[in-house]
């Protein structure tokens, strides 16, 4: 057993990150010819629009069917669908517009980012730079600021994730604290300092709505509005977390290379729509820059230097789980991803604790 990891972003870890030269590294890229990825990254409306139009249609529509149906058993199906749309699909919208290349005009992309980011009960300034800094020192301990599930993993925790109810022990009061002018030194570390006060105005503002929310669910004397803003983060977040874990849990950290420590997932055309093709993940980590509505192009083109997918998100979580139950005793464990004889090896140093900790 190696030295047990600190993964807080401003101690042991993160020293060791950049004085190793793990932190801001150069990572592997597998070869594109210019051509094909220059078409592969051209950005377009088109595509974005036809799925948010679809989107929100149907967000308003089961909206208007839990208002009508309310106090009745019809209710639950546009429940299940707008929970599913709400706590789930605003992931990926917060996600591609974020890296703002969902839409080619920019006010598209910034105006779904920020409704996104509300129904996640995520600030979307902090969330904006912490996600750069998950792509810059992808899973790199002590510097990636969202590793889902760390090592010894916490399962109690990963369970109550499909719950949502972590958003609420965790993001809202998160919001809160932002909302009063306090950012921790973790925020501030990833954070640049001319927009930490950008994250505390957007966190009033989130927090005035849930107020106002609340207020009008106490007025009406009805559960109702808080139904239709804010609840559905709790009982509709499982597509999200079934989906996301996914993507690199129980590999490799500490390797600079996406094929080892990100995963890639067959899956349905419903959850490739609510998911924004996220399953193609390596693909994203490598080109991070190239359109969802593009990664099924960009995976053909570069399959033969990648891991083999996993077929289903079942037959994903069949092979994690033994590993994550191993990793609760040793936690230098993980999965190693097996290159295809077509790709090229890894050339990089593993900087795991203990290397012949790896599966098999």
């Amino acid at each position: 057993m190696g030295k047990k990891r600190d993964y807080s972003l401003v101690g042991e870890s993160t020293r060791l990150a950049i004085e190793t030269g793990l932190a801001s590294a150069e990572w592997y890229h597998t070869d594109v010819p210019r051509k094909a990825m220059k078409e592969l990254m051209q950005r377009s409306d088109g595509p974005a629009i036809r799925d948010t139009v679809i989107w929100l249609a149907v967000i308003m529509g089961s909206a208007a069917g839990i208002v009508w149906f309310w106090g009745s058993w019809w209710v639950v199906p546009f429940l299940f669908v707008y929970g599913v749309l709400y706590g789930s699909s605003s992931d990926s919208r917060w996600h591609e517009c974020g890296h703002g290349t969902a839409f080619r005009t920019r006010w598209m992309n910034d105006v779904v980012y920020h409704i996104a980011s509300f129904m996640l009960m995520r600030n979307p300034v902090q969330w904006r730079w912490s996600h750069a800094r998950h792509h810059t020192d992808t899973i790199i301990v002590g510097r990636d600021a969202e590793i889902a599930v760390m090592r010894p993993p916490d399962l109690l925790k990963a369970a109550l994730a499909f719950t949502g109810i972590l958003d609420f022990r965790y993001s809202l009061p998160t919001l809160v604290r932002q909302a009063f002018g306090t950012l921790s030194e973790e925020e501030k570390s990833y954070i640049p300092e001319m927009e930490q006060h950008k994250a505390v105005v957007v966190a009033r503002w989130h927090v005035a709505i849930y107020v106002a929310t609340i207020v009008l669910a106490i007025a009406l004397g009805s559960w109702l509005p808080l139904v239709l803003v804010g609840l559905p983060r709790l009982y509709g977040t499982w597509h999200m977390v079934t989906t996301g874990l996914l993507q690199h849990i129980g590999l490799a950290d500490n390797v600079v290379d996406h094929r080892l420590n990100t995963r890639t997932v067959y899956m349905n055309p419903i959850s490739r729509f609510i998911y924004w093709n996220m399953n193609y993940h390596v693909e994203h980590h490598m080109f991070p820059m190239v359109p969802y509505h593009a990664l099924p192009r960009l995976h053909e083109l570069i399959k033969h230097d990648l891991p083999e997918p996993n077929p289903s998100m079942w037959h994903a979580y069949r092979e994690v789980w033994p590993v994550l139950l191993r990793q609760l005793k040793y936690e230098d464990y993980y999965l190693k991803r097996e290159l295809p004889p077509t790709a090229r090896p890894y050339r990089g140093e593993f900087h795991e604790v203990d290397m012949s900790a790896a599966a098999e």
